[in-house]
This record gives C-alpha cells, structure tokens and sequence, in this order.
C-alpha cells in the first residue's frame, strides 16, 4: 500500500507501524483521514511520536473514526465523559490493562478502536504489548478452525470491574456492568479478514460445550492469542500515542517501572456487534 501524506513504518511482519509526518493536535484533511483509516486496517496497531495533545484534540482526532464511546466503569472528567485518565505513581494498587485484552469486549458492541496518549511516562520500562489476532486465527489448524466456526463466547465486564473497584475503594452499590455473547471467531467489517475474539480480561466462558471441554478450549485459546510471534511491544517516549484496533489486537501494559510515574489519557471510539 502506497501513501502520499503520511510515512509508514511497519514495525513487525504481523503487527503495527509508526507513523510520521502529521500532527494530531491540528485538523486533519481527507486525504490524511483516508491514509490513516489505510493504515490501521493494514497494521492494526499506529504509534506516533512528538504528538501535544489535550482532551479536545484527542477527541477530534478520534472522531474521524466514529462515535466516541464512555466507559462503563470509570467515566471521565468534567465536561469530558469520554476521557479514560490513565494514571500510575507510588501511591497506585493497580494500573489499566494489567492483563491481556480487547477494550470492553463485553459490550453488546465493543468499541472499535481505542487512542492512548501519554504525555508523562517513567525513565525505563511503562512498555505496552499488543498482539494480533488475525495471526493467532492464521496460526490455527484447519481442523480447529472448522471447529470453532459458529461457537460464541460469553463476555461479562462483572468480574474485572468489581476486582477494580476493590482495589481503588469504590463502591459497588447500583452499579451494573455489561455483558455480551460473542463469536469466538469475529470477521473484520472493514478488512474481511478473522481475527480470535476471546481474552482473558472479560471471556468468562464458551457457550454450548461440556464445561470441562470450554474450559480446556478457552484456556488454550486465551495462551495462543498472546504468543510472542504475534505481538510488537511499543517502547513509549513522552508525548507518543498509540492507536488500535479492537476488533483484530489485544494489549497488556506493563507495570515494571513502580513506583515512577506514568500518566495521560485515553479516548475510545464506539464500535459495532461482532459477526
């Protein structure tokens, strides 16, 4: 794929690319837009360095993709519910995306993309991994994938939410956390290709088997969506963002850097039903 505004560098065979030559703090033209939207769908995942953000150009530049999506569990600031903070010092008993996963994948529509910027990060480590799900569904046998063809999984944000909560002393009282059936193989609505759709962060189970052969099965599948020849690790510098695609990657971000600081924002684009 040729580009005539941006520079692409692809960073792995499977998965991401850095991007060069735009500023997301600025209005974006349509060929910019277009070029963009071409290399998410190539890459899944883009990084960009040298970017100034505030909350406003984040959500400008996220909705040339979409409706921008409020998350379910931690709404944002004032004025800007569709900021996710995203924050780590000495004081933290946890931090976002501790374990592998797809961005709310129990909603009955998951978000199709989401866009992290950090503006303060540690010396060393603060790393985020993602890994491409089109590669971990390529690298299954035939036979598997006749088999998962038609199974759903079932998604439910209770468990991950609750255990947050726990950790930070929110309460619990009145809050309730979406849930969803999934296909355990998603095609893509803008590539045509198919990608895993199970994590471990919200896949609680797989629907219609015996329980000991969807636990054996969703453990398996959970381990090979994450193997190392799937995933790019982007190293942060301040002042980067990374954007990606939740229907094709999942991501873990690394807590190695305690107790330094880390911190930005994030913005989430809404999605569609997966098919």
């Amino acid at each position: 794929m040729s580009y005539e505004i941006i520079q692409v560098t692809p960073t792995t065979p499977n998965i991401g690319a850095e991007i060069a030559g735009i500023d997301l703090s600025r209005p974006l033209g349509n060929r910019q837009v277009d070029e963009l939207h071409d290399a998410l769908a190539a890459h899944q995942v883009l990084f960009f360095r040298d970017q100034k953000l505030d909350y406003d150009s984040a959500k400008a530049f996220a909705r040339h993709f979409g409706d921008l999506h409020i998350h379910p569990n931690t709404p944002g600031p004032d004025g800007h519910p569709e900021i996710l903070p995203i924050h780590a010092h000495a004081n933290s008993k946890r931090i976002a995306g501790e374990r592998w996963h797809s961005d709310v994948s129990c909603d009955p529509e998951p978000p199709l993309g989401s866009i992290l910027y950090l503006h303060t990060v540690p010396p060393v480590g603060g790393d985020t991994l993602f890994a491409s799900q089109y590669a971990a569904y390529d690298a299954l046998s035939p036979q598997l994938k006749t088999y998962l063809e038609g199974l759903t999984a079932f998604h439910d944000g209770g468990p991950s939410y609750r255990a947050t909560n726990a950790k930070i002393g929110v309460p619990e009282a009145g809050r309730i956390y979406p849930s969803a059936n999934h296909p355990v193989v998603r095609t893509h609505p803008v590539t045509g290709r198919k990608a895993l759709y199970v994590n471990r962060g919200f896949t609680q189970g797989i629907n219609g088997l015996p329980d000991d052969e969807a636990r054996a099965l969703l453990a398996f599948l959970i381990e090979h969506s994450v193997k190392p020849d799937f995933q790019v690790r982007f190293r942060w510098r301040a002042n980067s963002v990374a954007f990606w695609d939740n229907r094709a990657v999942q991501h873990l971000a690394v807590w190695d850097y305690f107790p330094q600081v880390r911190s930005g924002f994030r913005v989430t684009i809404k999605g569609d039903r997966p098919v």
